[in-house]
């Protein structure tokens, strides 16, 4: 039976008409329980009925026309307990309800599975016989497990919008769900679109020219270089921050002598130019999936962009023309950074992107960009929705595909006000960070892709929150020495001179591993990482402590964080390993006369909840506590919001987070300990005033989202968002909280800023 389930459940996935798919279905699955008669009733949920779709056995005319009422009849029986009814004679049951035109007056017996995903019903699947019998144990928990393999198929399809319940063929307009790329709003044709090359199409193959490929190979690389150079240029004329490095990364690494030395070398040893690429990618691209940090995870897709642009030069691919409407919206199965850069001039109105997250450069691009975007969505079929009408909502991550006209109409004012409001933002750019009532809070930015930082004196930032510091250690074949580092960090020091700039001690470890330093274990989210994994190798955390320390000195503006800190023991340590540093630089390098080191501020993630209920012991030791809002609410609430089935229970405003960040602001204003935050919580207006009210009184966050931050702050008073608090600890569920937020917005007078959708 596990063979003809696996089966079924396979034929229909890979079917590409679904009326034919559904027949296939009721009379396999008829055959496999050897029964009279198998249905399949889909829901309308705008019309609150089920739709008998496709049946072998009832009348094949009632097909798309009969429809049961969700509270009538059996189906609707098994529809509203959402659980398997099994009745040996039906028409004796109390909820049966005769209908003629479907022919069923033979059958007795009667079994009926609900389809669910995701707590919604989407459909009914029955059974039925002459013979009046309770369908046996076996019988039932194979059309349960059937019912339960099928719920995501049929699940991407109703939400596509393209399931055609009402006769005449009229679309319902459903939705897809993705996860956040780009906040704002879009309307428009969608245009799907594919790599132009593809090096999983590639199948390896050898040489007898090795040095004609050799010649091929660098050819292609002199090309592509240029082109994200071509790239970049035209991108600068509209956006003038760091997003645009992710073109600098690219060309460093065509450029490295490590990248083209091993497509070099796997040239040499008789591969032909294509094959040899795709060898060094896939290398590259498994280590980088293989990592834990989302944001350091995505890097993988830039590989795969790198190397894609590569063989399309390698194979001399022509551009083809491809007609597109004035405006439109980008559907891909990987929106790249690239293929960002190219259509953005175009119309490119947003983009839906199959794969990628958040921390997807095209997301980082995307921001930059102001094109809203949503990443991650569960699809199977993109073709489906090229030339179809839709909605993008880049805040409630969803599409709306063949959206109806009053839709349309409420997305078209949230665009009216949503413009006008971002006009507005615009002017407080360069303001201070201080509410009504004069209490000012410092706004800083998240940063580490590269060293290039002089975009934040444009966008009004206070410093750096967050300096990663894993990129230079991730796109080597070896540890970075310790000059190497100094003459980075010197860059990020220097350019913030006079500002604050925490750099994050090496985050890697478990599933993160670097290339060079592969790690292998059975559970790498909760394994040896972060602070684990430097403690344990003090040859590498010296050797980066040296080169801040080193970096920092005739600046003065460094500040040490260590990640993933779970206990008292492991900050003993690392604090012992940092005064050795600076002991030993004091003694080597700056011994002359009048030469003094400074000894940078130490401070400490608060990610790990555990580490929460220790903040006393840690304020005696540390200078500072940093909160990395995204991991503490993943650990909290047990949640991996890059998991689209249950990224809907990852958020920030659930009453167990914020009562966290709550405790943890108590505690550091009682033991006078300052206190910063970074993460996703920080970027959202919203939450940057719950925040505020709290006393974080440094805000670590996107250099895109910090004029909007910026800009509500300067519209409320303090006293109104202590109030504020007061009543949101005390509600007891996340909607109760989005829903009183909402509420108060408006009274203060942020009404344009709610109705804009600007958070």
């Amino acid at each position: 039976m596990l063979t003809i389930l696996r089966r079924i459940v396979l034929e229909f996935s890979q079917a590409s008409e679904l009326d034919q798919a559904l027949l296939r279905l009721v009379s396999q699955i008829k055959d496999a329980l050897s029964t009279q008669c198998c249905s399949v009733y889909l829901a309308d949920h705008q019309k609150q009925h089920f739709i008998l779709m496709a049946s072998n056995g009832l009348a094949t005319n009632a097909f798309g026309r009969t429809s049961v009422g969700f509270t009538e009849g059996l189906v609707g029986l098994v529809g509203q307990r959402e659980e398997p009814i099994n009745i040996a004679n039906a028409q004796q049951h109390p909820d049966f309800i005769h209908a003629p035109e479907v022919e069923e007056e033979n059958f007795k017996a009667f079994l009926g599975t609900p389809i669910i995903h995701q707590r919604k019903v989407l459909g009914i699947l029955t059974v039925q016989q002459e013979q009046a019998r309770v369908f046996n144990e076996n019988e039932e928990a194979f059309l349960v497990t059937l019912s339960a393999q099928l719920a995501t198929a049929l699940a991407s399809v109703e939400a596509q919008g393209m399931i055609e319940l009402c006769h005449g063929n009229q679309s319902l307009g459903k939705n897809l769900i993705g996860i956040g790329g780009a906040p704002g709003v879009a309307i428009g044709e969608m245009i799907v679109v594919h790599p132009k090359a593809d090096l999983s199409t590639i199948a390896v193959d050898k040489t007898y020219d090795s040095q004609q490929q050799l010649i091929i190979f660098n050819d292609a690389a002199s090309r592509t270089i240029a082109e994200f150079s071509q790239m970049s240029e035209k991108l600068k004329a509209i956006i003038s921050d760091n997003s645009l490095d992710i073109f600098d990364v690219y060309k460093q690494l065509l450029e490295s002598d490590n990248f083209k030395a091993e497509v070099i070398a796997k040239i040499t040893q008789g591969w032909n130019a294509q094959s040899a690429l795709k060898l060094v990618v896939d290398h590259y691209v498994m280590k980088f999936e293989a990592l834990d940090d989302e944001y350091l995870r995505e890097r993988a897709y830039d590989i795969k962009d790198l190397g894609n642009r590569l063989l399309n030069n390698i194979q001399n691919l022509a551009e083809q023309d491809q007609k597109l409407p004035e405006q439109f919206i980008l559907v891909a199965e990987d929106v790249s950074a690239t293929m960002l850069a190219e259509y953005q001039h175009l119309g490119l109105l947003g983009i839906v992107s199959i794969t990628g997250s958040n921390n997807s450069h095209t997301a980082i691009l995307a921001k930059a960009l102001n094109i809203p975007a949503i990443m991650g969505v569960d699809y199977f079929a993109i073709r489906q929705l090229h030339k179809k009408h839709a909605i993008l909502d880049g805040y409630a991550y969803q599409l709306y595909v063949n959206p109806g006209e009053a839709l349309i109409n409420e997305y078209q004012h949230i665009l009216a006000a949503e413009n006008l409001l971002n006009l507005q933002v615009k002017e407080a750019e360069h303001l201070p960070a201080s509410t009504k009532d004069a209490h000012s809070v410092s706004l800083l930015i998240n940063a580490g892709l590269s060293a290039g930082f002089e975009y934040s004196q444009n966008v009004g930032a206070d410093g750096v929150g967050l300096y990663r510091t894993e990129i230079p250690f991730m796109n080597r074949s070896c540890f970075p020495s310790e000059s190497e580092q100094t003459v980075l960090y010197r860059q990020v020091l220097a350019s913030f001179e006079g500002k604050p700039v925490t750099m994050r001690t090496l985050d890697v470890g478990g599933d993160k591993s670097l290339p060079y330093f592969p790690i292998i274990e059975a559970n790498p989210f909760l394994g040896w990482r972060g602070i684990r994994i430097t403690l344990d190798h003090p040859e590498i955390f010296l050797v980066q402590i040296r080169a801040m320390m080193k970096a920092n000195h005739g600046i003065g503006n460094l500040a040490i964080m260590l990640p993933m800190i779970s206990s008292i023991t492991e900050v003993d340590e690392a604090i012992r390993l940092i005064n050795q540093a600076y002991f030993e630089l004091t003694t080597e390098l700056f011994c002359e006369e009048g030469h003094t080191l400074e000894r940078p501020k130490i401070g400490v993630m608060i990610e790990v909840p555990g580490i929460i209920f220790q903040l006393e012991d840690l304020a005696a030791k540390v200078d500072f506590f940093s909160v990395g809002s995204n991991d503490l609410t993943q650990y909290l609430l047990a949640v991996d919001r890059n998991n689209s089935r249950v990224a809907s229970l990852y958020d920030f405003y659930h009453p167990a987070v914020l009562r966290a960040l709550n405790y943890i602001a108590q505690k550091s204003q009682e033991k006078s300990v300052p206190l910063s935050i970074c993460g996703e919580l920080a970027n959202e207006p919203t939450g940057a005033l719950l925040l505020i009210a709290m006393g974080y009184e440094n805000l670590s966050m996107s250099a895109h989202s910090l004029a909007k931050v910026k800009w509500v702050i300067r519209h409320v008073k303090y006293h109104e968002l202590t109030q504020i608090l007061t009543q949101v600890l005390s509600l007891t569920n996340t909607q109760e909280v989005h829903s009183y937020m909402h509420e108060q917005l408006v009274k203060l007078g942020l009404g344009d800023f709610v109705h804009a959708r600007l958070q």
